[in-house]
């Protein structure tokens, strides 16, 4: 009885700081990620090698209309409707073979483990991540997700948010990004220590154009009512 008590204690404090943190960031902006410190603590230690860590924060009136339409044309074409899971996405990589995990990945949930968790897979990993995204979707809007997104996501080796992106790879803010820039950022997401969107490979220019299309597709009003 007594361990179960303290088992229960534990855990209200975890869920109770959890939505403390959560509250709080849907008004300030992140100092920095789980995956930001753990990237950096790679390097430190030699696992990975060393890296500059570069962030910048930008609020969304800022952010070209053409990125916040790639990433979501990209990642997550659901995101202004779901609840924070895509359960059409989720069942379809259950049944392939050599499914992705990341096309079943929201964009909520990518948020939830790029603020909160560690990369890597796992049940637990996994778990946590649908609790926390979960807690992003009841706490924030979708612009708020959206938007933290943007600023937190890694495009480039140590390169973390869509302003510092920018400025790294085509000299120029995130305000002013046109609509083929904004899908090469998009279209390196997958993995983005390896793929660059200022020096292309055929397989990025494919995806870019393929985001291209999709944005498109949805139009430029489809984020409006964010």
């Amino acid at each position: 009885m007594l361990v179960a008590q303290r088992a229960g204690r534990w855990l209200a404090a975890v869920v109770a700081w959890t939505l403390v943190v959560i509250v709080l960031l849907r008004w300030v902006p992140p100092p920095t990620s789980a995956f930001m410190v753990g990237r950096w603590a790679g390097g430190v230690v030699g696992r990975e090698p060393p890296v500059r860590i570069t962030y910048e924060w930008v609020p969304w009136d800022v952010i070209a209309p053409a990125a916040r339409l790639a990433v979501v044309a990209a990642e997550d074409q659901r995101f202004p409707t779901h609840r924070g899971f895509d359960i059409g996405a989720i069942r379809r990589a259950m049944n392939e073979a050599r499914a992705n995990p990341r096309g079943a990945s929201t964009i909520t949930q990518q948020t939830a483990r790029n603020l909160f968790l560690w990369s890597g897979r796992s049940w637990l990993r996994k778990g946590l991540e649908a609790y926390l995204a979960a807690l992003l979707e009841l706490c924030w809007s979708k612009r708020r997700i959206l938007e933290v997104y943007l600023n937190v996501v890694e495009f480039g080796d140590g390169v973390y948010g869509i302003e510092a992106a920018s400025r790294r790879f085509f000299g120029k803010p995130a305000a002013r990004l046109g609509s083929t820039e904004a899908a090469l950022l998009a279209a390196v997401l997958p993995n983005p220590k390896r793929w660059r969107a200022d020096r292309p490979s055929p397989g990025v220019l494919v995806r870019a154009h393929r985001v291209q299309r999709q944005m498109a597709q949805l139009g430029t009003a489809y984020l409006a009512t964010l």
